[in-house]
């Protein structure tokens, strides 16, 4: 457990020294203020398309163990092959995390008949959050 802790941690201060230098556009968040509702509407959906707005110019992609880091059109097309392969049915927020310019969620995705991981870091871009990292891994 404590070995997931620093990973965390470790990610979280990557990724704020990262949001520091990195330039993107900007997705606007609802009144609310919580980003991961439309993110998770679209992972739910399998909507690579519109999932694909929310990333950052590069961000890290984790499917299914196969690791890489990619660009924001490679990214969309690693989804879009899995959500091919695995017709999501539902995702649900099972735990957020994280401070004003950095944030973290976990959650469950069913697709295919099988369930899976889903692992989302955010990072502040202006007055909206880019996706900086995607992992999804079976349970």
């Amino acid at each position: 457990m404590s070995k997931h802790i620093f990973c965390i941690i470790l990610a979280l201060v990557l990724l704020s020294a990262r949001s520091l230098f990195a330039q993107s556009p900007v997705i606007q968040t609802s009144g609310s203020g919580d980003v991961f509702v439309p993110i998770s509407k679209y992972l739910g959906q399998g909507n690579s398309e519109a999932l694909s707005a929310w990333f950052d110019d590069n961000l890290e992609i984790s499917v299914i163990a196969r690791e890489s880091n990619a660009s924001k059109a490679q990214a969309k097309q690693i989804l879009k092959t899995f959500f091919d392969s695995y017709s999501p049915r539902s995702f649900s927020v099972t735990h957020t995390t994280g401070k004003a310019n950095l944030k973290y969620a976990l959650g469950t995705l069913d697709a295919g008949g099988e369930n899976f991981t889903v692992t989302i870091f955010v990072s502040s871009k202006g007055d909206g959050y880019l996706i900086q990292q995607l992992k999804i891994e079976r349970q």
